[in-house]
């Protein structure tokens, strides 16, 4: 729960989606029906874009109605670092990447925002989504300047160690070592925290355990959270051992514990994650949720990273 009284305040879509060319493209869908069949075929159309049928995903894409993608910033992003170094947490060498505004070196000074990878992508899939050239723009735009730092966490081990002993733990290289190799490279213990997809589960689990710590964070950012209300949605992913897995490390389950200065909340409708995304959103009291038309893809991050952007820079300089 965040220390301050806010609510969720959704916002309205600011999507150029054409609502009344995507209007007439259903009517003539329907009228692509023969007799009292394109009433039928109009009306179904219309449930299936409400919801209540299904298949709407699909002819939202077909009308155009599931959001623009976004694009990479047209700006030269400022320094980005790429190594290995060995996570005794996680029983094997990992990559760091660290990434700086343009013009910004390194600092204690400078505020850190840890940058969770999802499932089957990794730190360096961070540089190629853009994250560099989204951090110069913002920065360019007025933003308080942050660093942005990734490390591997695994193709599915939605950040945590899924058995006792295993060797591999995610969270752990997350609390324990992390801070030292930022302390290294003269930077600072991460302030803030974003997660896209899986990475969402790993940057609330992060969260709630500084939480638990006495060490909030002050700014968390959720892009498509890859998080599960039930064992049986979360058992199709393969990312938990068991249930009594899924139950000990699933953030919805304990967002009781989560202190946070502020939370933003991003999911496309047509995600099938939303609902959730939803609830974590309402839950934890977000400063900022947004569901506006989009998928759980590339486009639709690359569409609302400048506002995750703004919220933990700008978050992070008052915080400070």
């Amino acid at each position: 729960m965040t220390t301050e009284t806010e609510t969720v305040t959704e916002q309205p879509s600011a999507e150029p989606v054409d609502r009344a060319v995507a209007r007439r493209r259903l009517l003539r869908l329907g009228a692509g029906v023969v007799g009292g069949g394109a009433v039928l075929g109009a009306a179904a159309a219309g449930g299936m874009l409400a919801g209540w049928l299904p298949g709407g995903v699909q002819l939202k894409k077909v009308l155009g109605m599931t959001g623009t993608d976004g694009t990479v910033p047209d700006v030269a992003p400022g320094t980005v670092h790429v190594e290995q170094v060995h996570s005794a947490a996680r029983s094997r060498q990992v990559t760091l990447v660290t990434m700086l505004p343009p013009g910004t070196a390194a600092s204690t000074d400078l505020p850190v925002c840890v940058l969770l990878h999802g499932r089957g992508n990794d730190a360096q899939g961070m540089v190629k989504l853009g994250t560099p050239q989204f951090l110069a723009a913002a920065v360019k735009g007025g933003v308080p300047p942050f660093a942005v730092v990734a490390v591997d966490g695994g193709d599915a081990t939605y950040w945590h160690q899924r058995s006792p002993g295993d060797g591999d733990d995610p969270q752990a290289m997350l609390r324990e070592e992390l801070p030292g190799w930022l302390h290294a490279r003269q930077l600072p213990t991460p302030r803030a925290a974003m997660g896209i997809s899986m990475g969402g589960s790993g940057a609330l689990q992060y969260a709630i355990g500084r939480s638990q710590g006495n060490r909030n964070l002050d700014a968390v950012a959720l892009l498509s959270p890859a998080v599960f209300r039930t064992w049986s949605d979360a058992r199709t992913t393969g990312g938990y051992a068991d249930q009594a897995d899924w139950q000990a490390h699933e953030p919805t389950l304990r967002l009781d514990r989560l202190q946070v200065g502020a939370l933003g909340v991003w999911c496309g409708q047509e995600d099938p994650f939303c609902p959730a995304a939803r609830q974590v959103a309402h839950q934890a009291r977000a400063r900022q949720a947004h569901f506006p038309d989009g998928e759980h893809t590339d486009g639709f991050w690359r569409r609302v990273l400048p506002d995750a952007m703004a919220l933990l820079g700008h978050t992070l300089a008052t915080a400070g």
